[in-house]
């Protein structure tokens, strides 16, 4: 009883420090692992930007960890665009899929713009996933996401005309709905920004984005399955229907071969990012 009473308070203070840094993710093996620089992989394609032909990936390409994640922050016009004439090839069906870390709450109105413009995909004011149509305002819905903590997410979208719209979450689908009008292009798109209304910016994001990759196709369920099982780190699974891949590694260029770089506004990009990360 003696020695607790006399050491007591530095075991506590012990204890208070190892929780802290347990919170901070300083115990998580993510932030030890050996992490990739920005380029360390990109799509190959032999006969030129768009072809499909002998197209292959090139450089470090075995999912790893990336050394940098895109940080944005709400409280500015922090997004990446993608300038124009990219809007026209993934009209629909197409898919999206990237990594986000929402770091606040969502603020006022649809919430927190994650990926798109005139559609997109955002995080509601109760911290909901969901996928959002300018034309009518109409909201998908899909799980929910606490702050802090890394999510995989996808939309799949059928066609331009009456798309079926399904929503995933870590590989599993959270919501399908039908949108009973007509998908329309913009200029350009945005990453970090979901709601634009008539093609503009919009409400953005607030926190980590990372490895955002866009397919002309409707990608199936086992393929959106397998690209969250590749984590953070992981590849394109479809390189022939692979229109944009910016795994925001460091810098927003598209490594899909595509030659589609974003514009970066308001972005920076932190090596302290794998603290909410959990392999999958």
């Amino acid at each position: 009883m003696e020695y607790l009473m006399t050491y007591g308070w530095a075991i506590l203070i012990i204890a208070v420090v190892l929780g802290a840094l347990f919170e901070l993710g300083f115990f998580n093996s993510s932030a030890f692992a050996p992490k990739i620089g920005p380029g360390s992989c990109q799509v190959y394609r032999p006969q030129g930007p768009g072809t499909t032909a002998f197209e292959s990936l090139e450089g470090t390409c075995n999912n790893e960890l990336p050394q940098y994640a895109a940080l944005f922050s709400s409280g500015s016009s922090s997004a990446i665009e993608i300038p124009g004439g990219y809007s026209n090839t993934i009209i629909a069906p197409f898919t999206v899929t990237g990594w986000i870390d929402n770091t606040n709450s969502a603020s006022a109105g649809n919430g927190q713009g994650v990926f798109g413009s005139w559609w997109g995909l955002t995080i509601d004011t109760s911290n909901t996933l969901r996928f959002w149509t300018a034309a009518y305002g109409n909201n998908g819905g899909g799980g929910f996401i606490n702050k802090g903590e890394w999510y995989f997410i996808a939309a799949v979208i059928s066609s331009p005309v009456n798309p079926t719209i399904t929503v995933y979450l870590d590989g599993a689908q959270v919501s399908q709905f039908s949108y009973a009008n007509t998908l329309n292009g913009c200029p350009e798109y945005y990453i970090g920004n979901g709601e634009g209304n008539a093609c503009s910016v919009g409400t953005t994001f607030n926190g980590f984005l990372s490895n955002f990759q866009v397919y002309n196709a409707s990608l199936s369920s086992n393929e959106i399955l397998a690209l969250y099982q590749e984590g953070i780190g992981g590849v394109p699974i479809s390189l022939n229907s692979l229109q944009g891949w910016w795994p925001l590694n460091g810098n927003a260029n598209d490594y899909s071969g595509s030659q589609n770089n974003g514009v970066p506004t308001g972005v920076t990009y932190s090596t302290g990012w794998s603290a909410g990360y959990t392999a999958p």
